[in-house]
């Protein structure tokens, strides 16, 4: 029986990999998505299903798919990738598996502010989210990755940490009525005067483009709130497999079919 499982996962092997060189010969003539952004899902069920006897090894997992994950992106000339990695609503989980998962993305964290790949490569690390409710030391951690990595130019990873989709929408109408109020207006002409040209600069992503596609991992069929604002026209992929065991396929099947569709954008 070890036998022929050990036969069968090698014959599963070699026909992803071909099937993989082909979808990256494929790739050659497809529409690249420029930005992507990705719901990491699915950590505590991969876990789970691997018998770990801690959830937070999941996340140790996924956190370490990340790297590679961008490698792949970068391959295929995606040249932004936005990722959820920690919601608002995280912070109902059991208190242990929220400090565990705090630490992995403080972990990672420290490690992409002096990852050599990621210096070589120009890729800046940025924020979006309600960072100042993190602990101080996972604040100091996106800080410094985010300083060591600010004039890059080549590629943008954007971390949603703390982030809510509602909660950035919030944000940016209170940042333009306080803005507005500091200018002298009064409350009936800012009113008056709203519009959705006045409400983008203050999102979380505002000097970048919006996402061409979404995935979300681990077979959920839903945003949760991601990006909420900014996906108003993006295309959407739900793939089946769990973040920690997502595979370069996986990509480029998300890839192929976003190249397939028509964007109308409203039109």
């Amino acid at each position: 029986m070890k036998l022929w499982n050990i036969t069968k996962e090698t014959i599963k092997s070699t026909f992803y990999l071909v099937y993989q060189k082909r979808l990256e010969r494929k790739s050659r003539h497809w529409h690249i998505p420029a930005h992507i952004g990705i719901i990491l899902d699915g950590n505590r069920r991969f876990a789970r299903e691997q018998g770990f006897a801690n959830i937070a090894k999941g996340h140790d997992h996924g956190a370490n798919k990340l790297e590679e994950s961008l490698n792949w992106c970068r391959e295929l000339g995606v040249k932004i990738v936005s990722i959820w990695v920690f919601s608002l609503d995280n912070f109902n989980r059991e208190e242990s598996e929220v400090v565990a998962i705090l630490d992995v993305i403080e972990r990672k964290m420290i490690e992409l502010a002096h990852n050599k790949d990621l210096h070589d490569n120009q890729i800046k690390v940025r924020s979006m989210g309600r960072t100042e409710l993190l602990p101080d030391s996972l604040q100091q951690a996106i800080h410094n990755a985010e300083e060591a990595t600010k004039d890059y130019n080549q590629f943008i990873l954007n971390v949603a940490v703390a982030y809510g989709g509602r909660e950035e929408i919030v944000d940016a109408f209170r940042q333009h009525f306080l803005s507005e109020l500091e200018e002298g207006k009064n409350i009936d002409s800012v009113i008056k005067e709203l519009n959705v040209q006045k409400i983008t600069p203050h999102l979380y992503t505002s000097d970048l483009p919006d996402p061409d596609l979404i995935v979300r991992t681990s077979g959920e069929i839903r945003l949760s709130g991601f990006l909420l604002w900014q996906s108003a026209y993006s295309e959407y992929y739900f793939c089946e497999t769990y973040w920690p065991a997502f595979r370069k396929i996986d990509l480029l099947r998300a890839i192929r079919d976003f190249s397939s569709r028509k964007r109308r954008f409203g039109k």
